[in-house]
């Protein structure tokens, strides 16, 4: 079945529907919005579209059980998420304080969900229909699926099932998982006999049997006490995230033995066209229209995901965890399809945000060999240096863009989701790139160097520094001869594992030496489910097992975020306690390398606004972006040096809006 609208938000809708009860409540902690951008959107109408039922409880009111008893019991059950980042994330910042704005409430507005949402919301399930079968996923559920280092308790939790004491959790994308669960509990089958579908974790006896091969079994008494076995833990379980080759995983808990199966297949290219061709709304529910809508929205109304998975394996993303290491993509057809159903829509100007996803510029699988034997267990496909079987290749992609560029009433299709830039760089045919930088950068363009630490970027598993220089040198190359003025926004990272104080300098340098003056800086953010989170807690890689530093003082913290941002002068005093303590005070001082004046000497006069920004700094990047070309004259009326042409006077940087990205 499929409707032009809404699927129901109230009993009210539910009833008007002619329904006597939906099939699933489907309990979420974020705003209802009906985009594909958003999991319980995707997952809602592959469900209705397979004929079931599906009835929307969001930001229920979780001081009771009596909001989760809305549309009555469900014939099939409930299914919980928190939304489409982590509850934990949504609110609290790096430094574990309480964020001021919500993008996935109305009107921004923070409190309408709890912490650990999925926990909360499940318990207060239980609380009114007892056992009623709970299954749980999304973000939250899936990066927490194992035992778990928890930054804002600072311990290692027990897996998010066992706490929420739902009957199933599901991981990773969950399109096809559901289906299968939701054929099975139609058939009569009951939920605590489900225990071979791929892609989910259940709760068993020790002695029940296990429908599929065991890599390891851990036991949490242990995970909990010892680091090393912790991070052990966690290099088996990301070895066996591949479809074609990973095993099961389990974990023993007092009597109980928690059993991950291995990872439900991806969703090739004619399942991705089916699912993103589904009849979306394209818009948070109306209901929020009164209380300023959903925030969330505005920045992927006008944007197009065009693939799924990303092999480029940094250390401190959740993606290789929840949605693989191996890459599927939709149809050049089905894009132009969404595409044309954005041109349609009545605020739509003319400009495609973006077409992109995980990252912008994959298309297919790292190399043949994904396809039959699944991705390498024991090294990444891009870092240090790419693999030899990597294929690249922008070809189908530079199609794409000229496809939905074609469209009437488009005037601009740009690429702002992240660029992997040592993948372009590899690719020895320059038709995409120069075709990026001519139409495709909206002024400036985003890319994450994240450092430039060779023993940082190993940490990060990222490229090493110099992949970036080129590239930086191609982009503003090709910039000038375009004849265009465009800017690079390098994401950088202060506090990883790995970063040292000595680290922290020898990036304060690096920016100095570029002209880069970073309004923003990311500190490290411990997020479940990523190897870099392994590392914070237990200073060990778990990729390889060896020592890793780790800044986990506050205070070093800060200095290291400092010295990222030495030009600022409220910052001046801890730069030079970080200098010291580095022993690089003779970057104290007057000379064109140093990086900070001595105490009491004073800091040469500059505007700045509340924050301490400098607004020189602000007013000629915002002023002089457009302006700074060749032959043209900047707003003092000189004439603009040809080496200025294409090069970032005052590159900066912005924190992400979600943490998926990161």
């Amino acid at each position: 079945m499929e409707t032009n609208q809404f699927l129901p938000l109230c009993r009210k809708d539910m009833e008007e529907r002619g329904w006597d009860a939906p099939d699933f409540v489907y309990v979420t902690g974020d705003a209802y919005v009906d985009h594909p951008s958003f999991g319980v959107a995707i997952i809602s109408r592959v469900l209705e579209h397979a004929g079931y039922r599906v009835a929307i409880l969001s930001q229920p009111d979780y001081k009771s059980c009596d909001a989760f008893r809305e549309y009555g019991k469900p014939r099939l059950g409930f299914l919980v998420t928190s939304g489409n980042i982590d509850s934990m994330v949504a609110h609290y910042t790096a430094a574990k304080k309480k964020r001021s704005f919500d993008y996935y409430s109305p009107g921004g507005k923070m409190g309408n969900r709890p912490d650990r949402a999925v926990i909360v919301y499940c318990n207060r399930i239980r609380e009114a229909y007892g056992d009623v079968p709970i299954i749980i996923g999304g973000l939250e559920a899936s990066l927490r699926r194992f035992a778990h280092y928890d930054y804002w308790d600072n311990k290692v939790r027990r897996s998010i099932l066992v706490d929420s004491r739902a009957d199933l959790l599901t991981y990773g994308m969950g399109e096809n998982i559901l289906l299968r669960i939701a054929d099975l509990l139609s058939r009569g089958v009951p939920i605590r006999k489900i225990r071979d579908v791929r892609g989910t974790v259940y709760l068993a006896n020790p002695e029940d049997p296990i429908h599929y091969e065991v890599a390891k079994t851990f036991d949490y008494n242990e995970l909990k006490t010892d680091p090393k076995t912790y991070a052990e833990a966690f290099g088996i379980q990301y070895k066996n995230q591949d479809s074609i080759n990973g095993k099961a995983v389990c974990e023993r808990y007092d009597g109980k033995l928690l059993v991950q199966n291995p990872p439900m297949p991806p969703l090739e290219r004619e399942e991705l066209d089916r699912v993103y061709a589904l009849p979306y709304m394209r818009d948070y529910h109306p209901v929020y229209r009164e209380m300023g809508g959903v925030p969330g929205i505005e920045e992927v109304k006008f944007s197009v995901t065009h693939n799924r998975g990303c092999f480029g394996g940094c250390n401190f993303c959740a993606l290789a965890f929840h949605q693989g290491r191996t890459v599927r993509s939709r149809s050049i057809q089905s894009v132009v399809e969404e595409a044309r159903k954005i041109t349609a829509l009545p605020d739509f100007k003319g400009y495609i945000h973006d077409i992109g996803g995980p990252t912008a510029n994959f298309r297919y699988p790292a190399c043949d060999k994904q396809l039959k034997d699944g991705v390498c267990s024991t090294r990444k496909c891009l870092a240090p240096t790419p693999c030899k079987n990597l294929k690249v290749d922008h070809s189908e992609y530079l199609r794409l863009l000229e496809a939905v560029e074609a469209l009437p009433r488009v005037k601009k299709v740009f690429i702002r989701s992240g660029i992997r830039f040592d993948y372009l760089m590899a690719d020895k045919n320059d038709a995409f790139f120069k075709k990026l930088v001519k139409d495709h950068v909206s002024g400036q363009l985003k890319v994450a160097p994240e450092h430039c630490s060779s023993a940082v970027l190993a940490s990060m598993g990222k490229p090493q520094f110099g992949v970036y220089e080129a590239f930086r040198e191609k982009f503003f190359d090709i910039t000038h001869a375009l004849g265009k003025e465009q800017y690079l926004v390098p994401y950088l990272m202060s506090s990883h594992p790995g970063s040292t104080l000595s680290d922290a300098v020898e990036l304060a340098l690096c920016l100095k030496r570029n002209g880069y003056a970073p309004e923003q800086v990311q500190d490290y953010y411990p997020t479940p489910g990523t190897a870099s989170t392994v590392m914070y807690y237990t200073g060990i890689n778990p990729l390889t097992m060896k020592p890793v530093y780790v800044a986990t003082d506050y205070h070093e913290k800060q200095l290291q975020r400092a010295l990222l941002q030495y030009n600022k002068p409220q910052n001046a005093a801890l730069v030079r306690e970080a200098l010291l303590r580095a022993g690089r005070s003779d970057l104290i001082g007057y000379g064109k390398d140093c990086l900070v004046r001595p105490a009491g000497a004073g800091q040469p006069y500059r505007k700045t606004d509340k924050k301490g920004n400098p607004l020189h700094a602000t007013k000629e990047k915002s002023d002089n972006r457009h302006n700074l070309q060749k032959g043209s004259t900047n707003p003092n009326g000189k004439k603009t040096r040809k080496s200025q042409v294409g090069k970032p006077q005052n590159s900066h940087i912005k924190a992400k809006g979600s943490a998926k990205k990161r």
